[in-house]
């Protein structure tokens, strides 16, 4: 049961984070220079009409509220990760879902990984290798990651599903060529053991500002070992560490992300509802635990 949960927390919490992100995907030309091994998708615009859809249809979110909506009852608390600019002080609270996954599994080398198949076309094999039983969560988990790294679509932000530690730090690399051949991730990060998933967390401190003029989210998705779901975005985003301490004392270092210019995302973007701003205007969002960051950094100093 406690496995079954773990992987239907990602899977939720996923849906949730690419509502906001987009969802849909194509294949970029190799013509792009983007180095062999790495199997690039393209995602579309951040919103994803199509992605809010589905999720509604299939009833992992009900925002249908208006104003500032954190706390609505018809919104699943997997979306409370959701703020605005002006929210992002010391002492504001508010509800803030942070799931448990636990540890995340351990990436495969590329050699591993490689000899594995990743592809929907080999699913029952994949089922079979696995010894996981088809229609189980386990089976589920493993066609929706499947699925969610070959969706198609025709324009927007690259992304990649990386099945190993080199080819994410190879899709990384490719990213940044433009800004910096050095960088570092930043993740969320529990301070103390809690059992609570949604909880009110007041603001301690905005720890800093991360310079950002590029970065690469990646998303652990639910697979037998790990699977990175990473998209870069654009050069309007700020990236901020934010100390949380909730009301049972519970407190965790938080990676913020603040979309400053959303003006191409689709008019009926959910987040613009729940969060009861204009089009256009800046959304900021929590990084879940066991999600990655990454930014481009400046050449290390020698002495």
């Amino acid at each position: 049961m406690k496995l079954r949960i773990s992987f239907w927390s990602i899977f939720l919490h996923f849906l949730v984070v690419m509502c906001f992100h987009g969802s849909g995907a194509r294949e970029m030309a190799r013509e792009d220079n983007i180095p062999e091994g790495v199997n690039v998708l393209q995602l579309h615009s951040m919103d994803g009409k199509d992605e809010n859809k589905h999720v509604h249809d299939t009833g992992h979110m009900h925002a249908h509220g208006h104003g500032h909506g954190h706390s609505s009852s018809h919104m699943d608390p997997s979306a409370a990760i959701l703020f605005t600019m002006k929210d992002l002080k010391p002492g504001k609270t508010q509800p803030i879902y942070f799931p448990r996954k636990g540890l995340p599994p351990l990436m495969q080398s590329k050699e591993e990984a490689d000899s594995i198949p990743f592809s929907s076309a080999h699913l029952q094999n994949l089922l079979d290798f696995f010894s996981f039983s088809p229609g189980s969560p386990k089976a589920k988990a493993v066609e929706f990651t499947l699925g969610a790294c070959e969706l198609k679509h025709r324009k927007g932000e690259t992304k990649f599903c990386a099945t190993s530690k080199e080819s994410m730090i190879d899709f990384v690399s490719y990213m940044f060529r433009q800004d910096s051949q050095y960088f570092r991730a930043y993740s969320t990060s529990y301070l103390t053991k809690t059992t609570t998933l949604l909880q009110n967390y007041t603001i301690l401190e905005v720890s800093k500002e991360i310079a950002a003029p590029n970065m690469v989210g990646c998303h652990i998705m639910p697979y037998p070992y790990a699977i990175y779901y990473c998209h870069a975005h654009g050069r309007e985003n700020k990236v901020f560490e934010v100390s949380l301490q909730c009301e049972n004392g519970d407190r965790v270092d938080a990676i913020s992300v603040c979309h400053l210019d959303t003006s191409d995302w689709e008019h009926d973007n959910v987040s613009f509802r729940m969060l009861g701003i204009e089009h256009g205007d800046p959304v900021c969002h929590f990084f879940p635990i066991g999600d990655l960051i990454w930014v481009p950094t400046p050449r290390p100093t020698v002495d």
